[in-house]
């Protein structure tokens, strides 16, 4: 089943590190109390991505209530990160919303 995914996997690996990526970064703003939302937010979503994945490769039964997990932390994590004006949480924004994109069609 995993072959038949690869453009989602493709999109959960982007966004996994992407998230990753902003994470990391935004711990290291000036004013790093005022990303605490986009940082949880980060890890949660790198996290259900990292799950998702693992679902795919395996054929969970799961997968449906993964996928919508998914779907909803990436866009949460998309909103949040678009209220920022750093370049990684704009790279972050955009990755999100693409898994989310993606995600949607294991729910088709």
């Amino acid at each position: 089943m995993a072959h038949e995914n690869n453009e989602i996997i493709k999109a959960l690996q982007k966004c996994i590190i992407t998230c990753n990526e902003c994470f990391d970064a935004c711990l290291k703003e000036s004013h790093v109390s005022s990303m605490t939302d986009c940082i949880r937010l980060d890890r949660d979503c790198a996290d259900i991505c990292s799950l998702l994945v693992q679902a795919i490769s395996r054929n969970s039964n799961q997968l449906s209530a993964l996928a919508k997990s998914c779907v909803e932390i990436c866009r949460e994590c998309a909103d949040e990160c678009s209220k920022h004006d750093h370049e990684h949480c704009q790279r972050c924004a955009k990755a999100c919303t693409e898994c989310a994109s993606q995600c949607q069609k294991i729910l088709a």
